[in-house]
């Protein structure tokens, strides 16, 4: 899985609280992604084992609103969230050689 800008936004905000279910609305309000890029890096992210989804069980009339479909991650996407935004943190802190390039945050 490569770890681009918005898939470091995704996974730092599954990781403020990685047992809460977060549902797209949410991830789009915390991350200030639109739908259009979140929910295709949440497809992703499903796809590599990073992360489970799974629709709520609500009567839609009842609530008054769709049914929400919840994301989290998985023990595996717990570890490799950690790796990847403790690599990128290494990377953005680290003191840059004498005439070695600048580079930005990858997040």
């Amino acid at each position: 899985m490569r770890v681009t800008i918005a898939v470091a936004k995704v996974l730092s905000a599954l990781m403020d609280d990685p047992d809460e279910l977060r549902y797209g609305l949410d991830l789009m309000t915390a991350t200030g992604l639109p739908s259009g890029t979140l929910y295709p890096l949440l497809r992703r992210l499903q796809d590599a084992g990073w992360v489970v989804a799974k629709w709520e069980q609500v009567d839609p009339v009842a609530a008054g609103r769709p049914a929400r479909r919840y994301y989290h991650l998985t023990a595996e996407g717990i570890e490799r969230a950690e790796a990847a935004l403790a690599e990128l943190r290494t990377a953005t802190t680290s003191p840059r050689p004498a005439g070695a390039p600048r580079t930005r945050p990858a997040w």
